[in-house]
């Protein structure tokens, strides 16, 4: 979902740049957050397996840290892990080479690293001028700048944040606007989702309503083959599908299964539909 309060447009093929501060801002809150919620945890608390398939609490942060190393410029673990299964693609096995690094560590020494590594981040990016953030860089999603990449930054860390809260049972941090601008981007994807993978019919229109934490309601409308988000609601609607935002967002990132979440949401109208759609609402591997 396109975010219209900061960085870019296009105007004779020209991206113009200004510092993204909601972004920054995002951003420095869920790292602030991460750190109050790791503080107190006791070393068993660190060990907790987490919904990341291999990775406990410990080893969330051991990620994030390799990557805001990365983002630093700084030099990639020598270290090598074994092989996992759950590792599918080389970022993935990236990934695991800084967190199975750090799996000798206790969790107070890589907390310690994570507050290090922030700090110098932060004043980084607090320090930084704007042409910083039009430079080029490749993103998770292909050849981006170093702005877009902080979109995805503040993504990633908030949903890992979560990921620790959930297996910790320790909520928190959750209607934030770290929490709305994530859960605004995998909506984006939700058209495909209504469309062509829960095959709505043609004409039909689908109200997917997100209920709380964070609150959303749109109107998505399949024509001439394509879905697509519209203004006002239609006056027929075939399903109205809701859920609430954790349990979104736990389906939207492959944290759980539509079975598992079966309770957590629920639809007016046509039935088989709403089903296919909690069926394929992963949009992240």
């Amino acid at each position: 979902m396109e975010d219209r309060r900061e960085s870019s447009a296009i105007t004779n093929k020209k991206r113009l740049f200004m510092i993204p501060a909601n972004t920054l801002n995002e951003l420095f809150a869920t790292w602030s957050s991460i750190g109050e919620l790791c503080e107190p945890l006791t070393e068993t608390q660190w060990k907790t397996p987490t919904a990341c398939p291999g990775w406990s609490v410990q080893d969330i942060i051991s990620h994030l840290i390799g990557i805001e190393r990365g983002m630093m410029g700084m030099e990639p673990t020598a270290h090598r892990s074994g092989r996992y299964d759950y590792v599918k693609n080389p970022i993935g096995e990236a990934n695991e080479h800084e967190v199975d690094s750090r799996r000798s560590l206790t969790g107070a020494q890589v907390l310690s690293e994570w507050s290090d590594i922030v700090t110098r981040r932060t004043a980084v990016l607090r320090s930084a001028e704007e042409s910083y953030f039009s430079t080029s860089a490749r993103t998770p999603l292909g050849p981006g700048t170093v702005a877009d990449f902080l979109l995805l930054r503040v993504l990633d860390c908030w949903i890992h944040e979560q990921d620790i809260r959930r297996a910790l049972t320790m909520p928190g941090n959750e209607s934030g606007p770290a929490a709305q601008s994530t859960i605004d981007r995998l909506l984006g994807t939700l058209p495909m989702v209504i469309g062509k993978r829960s095959a709505t019919p043609e004409g039909e229109t689908v109200n997917f309503r997100i209920t709380g934490p964070v609150n959303r309601s749109l109107f998505i409308t399949v024509l001439n083959g394509r879905a697509a988000v519209v203004d006002s609601s239609p006056i027929n609607v075939r399903t109205s599908f809701s859920i609430d935002s954790n349990t979104f967002v736990a389906l939207a990132t492959g944290r759980t299964t539509s079975e598992a979440a079966a309770t957590h949401w629920s639809a007016t109208g046509d039935q088989e539909l709403a089903l296919r759609i909690a069926q394929n609402l992963n949009m992240m591997i």
